[in-house]
């Protein structure tokens, strides 16, 4: 299946400096390698892009609170984009991110 969408998963020093540390086209895919390890101050940053768009992206949350995140992804279950089980697999899987 062609997907139209990714996800950027980055680690966010204290500092405000980011490193990308994959790029994603699924919830699976992203939650099997993608939320990453941290250490002290650093934060874990997602986004939603779609691909070939020149357009800012779908959606940017950053750990400990992910505010937004669910809300924002229930419009694309509406499209049939995600499913509403890969958003809650992901919801629940930031929830228990550990807050550095």
């Amino acid at each position: 299946m062609f997907r139209r969408l990714y996800w950027v998963s980055e680690i966010v020093e204290a500092n405000g400096q980011s490193k990308v540390i994959g790029v994603y086209t699924s919830i699976p895919d992203l939650l099997d390698a993608g939320l990453g390890q941290r250490e002290g101050s650093q934060q874990l940053r997602l986004g939603l892009y779609k691909l070939d768009s020149d357009k800012g992206p779908f959606g940017i949350w950053t750990s400990p609170n992910f505010d937004g995140m669910e809300t924002t992804l229930q419009s694309f279950v509406s499209t049939d984009e995600i499913s509403s089980e890969h958003v809650a697999m992901l919801v629940s899987a930031v929830a228990a991110v550990p807050v550095a």
